[in-house]
């Protein structure tokens, strides 16, 4: 319980905050695993549009500040290797 008005005024952003980053990073996973779900599909047109999407969330993921920017770098590094595995070339 926050004993002055600021605390309280702290605790309301954090809680709002916090909703807000876990929602980004709920849409980033879910972006993520339809890009993994294509690929598992074999669908080299679907795969590209859903890596194009999940390249675009977790961009700005980062820029929020929600994940890392090396983090964000590390995500899409890994799912251009998937995708450049199945034979079709990931965009840059």
């Amino acid at each position: 319980m926050p004993n002055t008005k600021s605390a309280a005024k702290r605790l309301r952003q954090n809680i709002k905050r916090r909703a807000r980053n876990r929602a980004i990073k709920h849409m980033v996973k879910t972006h993520c695993k339809r890009v993994l779900a294509a690929i598992q599909a074999g669908d080299p047109e679907r795969a590209r549009e859903e890596f194009r999407l999940a390249v675009k969330k977790i961009d700005q993921a980062a820029a929020k500040g929600v994940i890392h920017k090396n983090k964000a770098a590390r995500l899409k590094s890994r799912l251009a290797q998937r995708l450049n595995r199945m034979g079709v070339t990931a965009p840059s």
